[in-house]
């Protein structure tokens, strides 16, 4: 006797949009390429008003990671996606101005642990504000929804991004979260 199943069984997954293809493609209709332009008038924003807090666009970066937790080199390096080398060199220049101290780990002589000077937190604790002013400047004339469908369109690519590198073994990417408030 044959049984028959009565599960309704799943719909093919259907092949995704193609949005894009090799005969029209254009930058000027990259996604890709308007992330990365809008990414460099944010960096070319936020660096000039950084330079009220005497820091550089590469500066201010490891100041909030450290006023946010990131402790060691190493984890600083991870998140901001840069090499040992490239990083030491900006730390180099951020204790040179008193905002940083490093010490070796007492317990792993490899880990160099990194905290804030009194005047390096100082700073820190101004850098949220030059930040939120930027980007609202940049998010002018968006309503709340528009915001929120941003912010959702965003953390879709995003992740769309992570599953097909970790589908082609691209290696891992930085740890990056992004708050839902």
């Amino acid at each position: 006797m044959h049984s028959m199943n009565t599960k309704a069984s799943s719909p093919p997954a259907a092949d995704p949009p193609c949005f894009y293809d090799a005969q029209s493609y254009s930058k000027d209709t990259s996604v890709g390429f308007l992330m990365k332009r809008c990414l460099g008038v944010l960096v070319r924003n936020l660096d000039h008003r950084m330079q009220l807090l005497d820091l550089t666009g590469t500066q201010w970066h490891p100041l909030i990671h450290v006023l946010e937790g990131c402790d060691t080199v190493a984890a600083c390096a991870r998140e901001m996606q840069t090499d040992a080398g490239g990083m030491t060199r900006m730390l180099d220049r951020l204790e040179a101005k008193g905002l940083l101290a490093r010490s070796r780990s007492t317990v792993d002589r490899r880990v160099v642990h990194l905290a804030l000077t009194p005047k390096g937190r100082e700073v820190a604790q101004q850098v949220p504000a030059v930040l939120a002013a930027v980007l609202n400047e940049h998010l002018r004339g968006f309503s709340g929804e528009e915001f929120a469908t941003l912010m959702e369109l965003l953390r879709r690519f995003a992740g769309n991004g992570e599953a097909l590198a970790a589908a082609s073994n691209a290696g891992p990417g930085p740890r990056l979260t992004v708050r839902e408030d």
